[in-house]
């Protein structure tokens, strides 16, 4: 149902709106609830909230108890929220390190967090350099990892066992002539990644744009983000990249670890 922007309504899908309603009902219980009170508190009928309920627990929103036959929540919707607060948490801390390194560099500026073998970009903030290419990131957005910097830096701190299982299921698309196709020489780069501290992008995603970042550690030693700066090949030469640019990330990125709660020594340290 489509409805005019200027009276606030927008298109929705009816059966989703109804299990919300559901979710939203028994959240605000301390017992599980039967089909007949969830349906009398939602005002649907027994079978349409009977269908809807055999969706969540599906799903692993909602569980039926055994003994009772009573609905409950799961502690699913618990673990996304936790997801969506620590984004929260990283971006509202990222700022004053995005700003610094904008104000120090003038590049366009990202942070980027890893979500089921992409990467996505959580915060962003541009160069206002006249000379400024339009970059397939942008905060929202989600993009392949293996031929970013930021993806990269958030690849190689995982787990082995987490890498390999995203490894074995991501496809390594072809962007330009400099992405990297391969899973062996993949898993080469990462290392170099892990060892150094940094990653790099020299064209990868897409032709003459150049990245490079950083991770982003909490108090246990896990990278939970990845912060970098992008810009035009034009501008950002090797030189400038290897030099100056990543002493400056990689001290930014540290600094931000530590307001995170990382107290190591080094970034490096897997």
């Amino acid at each position: 149902m489509l409805k005019d922007r200027n009276n606030e309504e927008v298109a929705t899908v009816q059966s989703v709106g109804r299990a919300l309603k559901i979710l939203e009902v028994l959240s605000k219980q301390c017992a599980p609830l039967s089909v007949s009170d969830i349906a009398h508190r939602v005002d649907l009928k027994l079978s349409t909230v009977y269908r809807l309920l055999s969706t969540l627990v599906h799903y692993d929103f909602v569980t039926q108890e055994d003994e009772t036959s009573k609905y409950r929540l799961t502690l699913k919707l618990l673990h996304m929220g936790k997801t969506a607060l620590d984004f929260y948490d990283l971006r509202t801390t990222a700022r004053p390190f995005m700003k610094e390194l904008l104000n120090r560099c003038n590049e366009t500026t990202n942070l980027a967090v890893l979500e089921e073998g992409d990467v996505v970009y959580i915060d962003q903030l541009e160069s206002t350099n006249l000379i400024l290419v339009r970059m397939f990131a942008k905060v929202g957005s989600r993009g392949p990892a293996h031929c970013t910097a930021t993806g990269k830096t958030l690849l190689a701190g995982l787990p082995e066992d987490e890498l390999d299982k995203i490894l074995n299921s991501i496809s390594l698309d072809h962007f330009t002539n400099a992405t990297i196709t391969e899973r062996q020489i993949l898993r080469k780069e990462l290392a170099k990644v892990r060892s150094s501290g940094y990653a790099l992008d020299l064209g990868e995603r897409e032709n003459e744009v150049k990245c490079i970042a950083a991770p982003v550690r909490n108090h246990e030693g896990k990278v939970i983000g990845a912060i970098g700066v992008s810009g035009p090949a034009t501008r950002i030469t090797n030189y400038y990249l290897k030099t100056e640019l990543k002493q400056l990330v990689c001290d930014v990125a540290e600094k931000f670890s530590k307001e995170m709660g990382h107290s190591g020594n080094s970034l490096t340290t897997p």
